[in-house]
């Protein structure tokens, strides 16, 4: 059977391991594995969103409201923003994918820093689109500039808080690449980790009305960080209405499930749990930036929920992240993006105490 050509250069995402593959692979029990891979909530589930699932179960049989009327609403209060500036998608990666079908084809290219969220390049390969990354990890102005110049790209990523590495670009960076661009290039900004940004350092605070006045920006949000959703998959973009309109074309109905819907509903409702979260993080946060220094490797400063440990020729994050798993240690090796580095989720101050025992047995 012949495939579209395009699939040839592209590789399959790799998602974080999940507990139930360390069960079955080393016999370690479901309550001993930690996972600090994919940047998901420690806290859990908020227990009033939990609830609204609950009662909402029976009728999981039914499609939940395809115009998203009461969460367009709520995320519309939330962010001073109309509701038909506003699109949902399953994740806020539905929404890039979106956007590659809606813009990109095989003439055009996108434009990303050296080391950032791996569905960019993935969904922009399937339209056929050319790849173009600035020598560095951070967003620098200088550097996307020239690339801006030579390549004149379809849309320019900007993920910031960046992941995998956890650098942020402070709000004034972003609106000055923006206004450096014509209109003809979209600049998307990727804000999943912005609530952790925005509670470290304002200035690096942006929220979607920010990127409002201008008809070339998306910004892009999630409920699965902060809010703690991550198994309900449930992202929004925000644009000016004319591009809405445009990426709603790409959407398929019922695009996430009637309990989804409910629990983001829900979140929009309760701040507390995000406060409660970001707190814990800010105060676990700084276990690890003190045993980095400790131990004598570099990190990355993090705005996000997770942090990035840089690692010289003296140690292998491949190994490390290996042995790590056979412990029952769930991190995310970064060597298939170029680095000896791994990140690791902030967890609770118990799942962070069995991240430091291992850690330090595995690099003795």
């Amino acid at each position: 059977m012949r495939f579209n050509k395009v699939l040839q250069n592209i590789k399959t995402y790799e998602a974080g391991k999940p507990i139930e593959l360390v069960v079955r692979e080393f016999g370690i029990a479901a309550e001993d594995v930690v996972k600090l891979a994919s940047n998901e909530n420690p806290i859990g589930t908020n227990p009033a969103i939990a609830k609204v699932i609950r009662s909402n179960a029976d009728i999981a049989h039914l499609y939940p409201d395809d115009s998203m009327f009461e969460l367009k609403e709520a995320l519309s209060l939330k962010f001073g923003v109309e509701d038909e500036n506003i699109i949902i998608g399953a994740g806020s990666d539905q929404v890039l994918e979106f956007i590659s079908r809606a813009v990109l084809d095989a003439d055009s290219s996108v434009l990303m820093s050296a080391v950032t969220f791996a569905m960019y390049e993935i969904y922009a390969k399937q339209m056929g689109a050319k790849i173009i990354r600035t020598a560095s990890y951070e967003h620098k102005y200088d550097e996307f500039m020239e690339a801006y110049h030579m390549h004149r790209p379809k849309i320019i990523y900007i993920c910031t808080p960046n992941n995998p590495t956890g650098d942020a670009t402070s709000k004034e960076e972003v609106l000055k690449i923006i206004n450096a661009v014509d209109n003809d290039t979209l600049v998307v900004v990727d804000g999943a980790y912005m609530e952790y940004a925005a509670a470290k350092d304002a200035k690096y605070a942006i929220t979607p009305n920010d990127l409002l006045g201008y008809e070339n920006a998306i910004y892009l949000g999630t409920f699965s960080k902060a809010h703690g959703l991550g198994g309900m998959r449930v992202g929004y973009g925000v644009a000016q209405d004319a591009l809405i309109k445009e990426l709603y074309k790409m959407r398929p109905p019922f695009n996430i499930t009637t309990l989804s819907l409910f629990a983001a509903i829900e979140a929009c409702k309760d701040n507390r749990f995000v406060e409660e979260s970001i707190a814990l993080h800010q105060d676990q946060i700084k276990r690890y930036e003190a045993f980095a220094d400790e131990q004598g490797f570099k990190y990355i400063e993090s705005y996000t929920n997770f942090i990035t440990y840089l690692f010289d020729e003296n140690m292998d994050s491949t190994k490390i992240a290996d042995e790590l798993l056979k412990r029952g240690v769930i991190i995310r090796n970064l060597a298939s993006y170029g680095m000896n580095a791994i990140r690791i989720t902030i967890g609770t101050a118990k799942q962070n105490d069995v991240f430091f025992k291992h850690f330090s047995e595995v690099t003795a």
